[in-house]
C-alpha cells in the first residue's frame, strides 16, 4: 500500500479552501503553507472603519506523523476531507477539542 503524503495532502484541501475564500472580494485572505515546518493557514481580514476583523479559518498542523486541526471553520469540516483522502483517524487529532474530550471521538487523542 501505498504510503500518504499527509503535508501534500494538507496543501491540496487548504489550497481548495483557498479558492473558495477568494471570492470573497470585502476580505484580504492569506493562504500560509510552510512545510518546512508543517503549519499550514488560511488567514482572512479586513479593516471596518477603525476596527480590524481577523480570523483563522483553518490551522493544522502536521506533528508526530499525525494531522493535527487546531482550528477549522470550514463547512465539510477538514477531518471529513481527510477521511475522504484516504488519512485513516487514528492519524487525526481534533486539536480544537480539549484531551478529556478527544477520547470520546473515533479520532487520535495525541
Amino acid at each position: 500500500m501505498e504510503e500518504l503524503n499527509y503535508s501534500e495532502i494538507v496543501r491540496k484541501i487548504v489550497k481548495e479552501n483557498y479558492q473558495y475564500h477568494t471570492q470573497d472580494s470585502q476580505y484580504e485572505t492569506q493562504l500560509i503553507l510552510d512545510s518546512e515546518r508543517n503549519h499550514y493557514l488560511l488567514i482572512s481580514l479586513r479593516w471596518q472603519k477603525e476596527k480590524q476583523d481577523y480570523g483563522c479559518s483553518i490551522h493544522v498542523d502536521i506533528k508526530d506523523g499525525k494531522i493535527w486541526i487546531q482550528q477549522d471553520f470550514t463547512e465539510q469540516g477538514i477531518a471529513q476531507q481527510l477521511l475522504n483522502l484516504g488519512v485513516p483517524k487514528s492519524d487525526i487529532v481534533l486539536a480544537f477539542r480539549s484531551p478529556f474530550v478527544r477520547q470520546f471521538s473515533d479520532f487520535s487523542v495525541n
